[in-house]
């Protein structure tokens, strides 16, 4: 079932288009460059897009990044071979669903997975000054290791703000959740949820999986808003 589960999240992030998750900063500041290992410092805070969200890092020095991200296998294994090879989206995504992680080390090409790295464009928008780079990179080498992961209060970049700020904070979770208490307050969501539960029970008939929805959420939605 895991299996299945994770085939369709795999395949509803590679065709969805929405960056439901990607923080939009200012072009003030960002400094966008290729993986060329000789331009970056020790202690740099890298950030490269993906489909859904902004993968970050914190560089250490001799072509190595350390990154937060979400990896069923060291549950499974402690196979270090095994732990050690790229993570892939299926290892990925049933970390998501086991609240399971690791901070690890990979090459740069293998972080950046092909896309443009951004550097340290978050010291022009966090309210911490950085670190001076080698505590930056010091306090993500204490790191490494397996840990618990959360999608909103523990994720890449929650790692990387306490590196190099002192303060774990996720600009993306942040978005996230202005997004949510929107749609939340507007009271259009409480009809369409409705107007979608009474489809259901139309469609699949009355019963309690279709009725304790229609009746629940809509109610839920219009108390908080």
């Amino acid at each position: 079932m895991l299996d299945a589960l994770a085939f369709l999240l795999e395949k509803l992030f590679v065709f969805s288009s929405l960056k439901l998750f990607t923080f939009t900063w200012s072009d003030e500041g960002k400094c966008t460059k290729r993986s060329q290992a000789p331009s970056f410092q020790r202690g740099d805070l890298f950030e490269v897009p993906r489909t859904l969200f902004t993968h970050s890092g914190i560089y250490l020095g001799e072509n190595k990044v350390a990154h937060l991200i979400p990896d069923i296998l060291p549950v499974l294994t402690s196979d270090k071979n095994q732990i050690s090879k790229v993570v892939t989206n299926k290892r990925l995504i049933l970390g998501v669903l086991s609240k399971t992680a690791s901070i690890r080390v990979d090459a740069v090409e293998d972080f950046a997975f092909g896309s443009n790295i951004i550097v340290n464009s978050m010291d022009h928008t966090c309210k911490n000054p950085p670190l001076p780079n080698e505590d930056v990179a010091k306090r993500a080498e204490e790191l490494i290791g397996v840990i618990p992961y959360s999608l909103l209060w523990n994720n890449c970049e929650h790692f990387v703000t306490y590196c190099r700020y002192g303060s774990a904070v996720s600009m993306q979770t942040d978005q996230f959740l202005q997004c949510l208490k929107s749609v939340v307050r507007d009271q259009r969501s409480v009809l369409l949820t409705a107007g979608l539960g009474l489809t259901s029970i139309v469609c699949f008939g009355m019963a309690p999986s279709t009725a304790l929805p229609t009746l629940l959420i809509p109610f839920i939605l219009w108390m908080i808003g």
